[in-house]
């Protein structure tokens, strides 16, 4: 299977489509791109994040392979928010998920505050 490469004159043809041909094309150009050669293709609406990691558009904020920075991977039992590898079965910061913070004075046990 060959790769396709547009040009910037193609890709603004394709973004000045309109109603659903505009977001088929666009669908197309994301599968037949990859961020590399031309890294704003991660900033459409349609992307899986914002940032170009090993040829893949990513979010850095919450993606566990590339969590921070591209490359960076969260240990098995973490998970990441806000860029940073986060354990949240005891982390009182992102008990349960990310930014669910306990009370003042509770702490997080298997992902719950104040458990037993």
């Amino acid at each position: 299977m060959q790769s396709q490469v547009l040009s910037l004159s193609e890709i603004r043809e394709v973004t000045s489509l309109r109603g659903v041909r505009r977001v088929l094309a666009q669908q197309n150009l994301i599968a037949n791109l990859t961020c590399n050669k031309l890294p704003r293709i991660c900033r459409l609406k349609r992307s899986p994040g914002p940032d170009c990691c090993n040829k893949k558009c990513v979010d850095v904020k919450t993606d566990r392979l590339n969590c921070g920075t591209c490359g960076y991977k969260c240990k098995y039992t973490e998970t990441c928010c806000k860029g940073k590898c986060v354990n949240p079965s005891f982390d009182k910061r992102h008990c349960g998920g990310c930014n669910k913070k306990c009370k003042k004075g509770e702490f997080c046990v298997y992902g719950m505050c104040s458990y037993a």
